[in-house]
């Protein structure tokens, strides 16, 4: 075996690099921060997006966007709302639909019930405090100079009363059961 070169050799006081400190290779070759890169930004759209407008919020380029939009669609984590040019949106009702899931799979339904109640006597406080039926009838800037409050804590308790609705609404969805499991009830009794 030859030796390198006396310039490629290192000095007596250069040191080694901390192997331990680096990425492990593993990581750096694994496919899966693309893929999980694509289902944040996808999870973000809000209004659709063409595949350039996904790429550039996932940090990678646009054929990948291609690829990863077309299987998420398949998937029916987005949907496809216009054809030239393609633009995508986030499928909430699949996501709603896997929150149910989930919900049905991790919790008991005394748990969920006990859940249920807590949402609802929290979007019920809201809504009495602020004398409304929906927060879209709540003028965020009214409401704070009236109550004395910050606009900033008016919009993050409208913000809260939103979330408990969204929230009594999965649950509601957990608690009822599918035409199988129903099924498979009435003949158990």
């Amino acid at each position: 075996m030859e030796y390198p070169g006396s310039d490629i050799k290192a000095d007596a006081d250069e040191r080694a690099p901390d192997f331990d400190a680096l990425t492990p290779p593993e990581e750096v070759v694994r496919g899966d921060r693309t893929r999980d890169d694509f289902f944040d930004a996808v999870l973000g759209l809000d209004d659709p997006e063409t595949a350039g407008e996904v790429a550039e919020r996932a940090g990678h380029g646009v054929d990948a966007a291609r690829e990863y939009l077309d299987w998420f669609e398949r998937m029916g984590i987005v949907i496809q709302v216009t054809d030239s040019p393609a633009t995508y949106q986030r499928n909430q009702e699949y996501l709603n639909w896997r929150r149910v899931q989930t919900l049905r799979r991790e919790y008991t339904t005394e748990e969920l019930l006990d859940l249920l109640q807590s949402e609802s006597e929290r979007a019920d406080a809201l809504a009495t405090e602020f004398n409304a039926e929906s927060s879209t009838d709540v003028s965020i800037t009214q409401y704070a100079a009236a109550s004395d409050q910050s606009i900033e804590a008016v919009w993050e308790q409208l913000s809260s009363w939103e979330a408990a609705l969204r929230r009594v609404s999965l649950l509601e969805r957990a608690l009822t059961p599918t035409s199988g499991e129903a099924t498979d009830r009435e003949s158990a009794a």
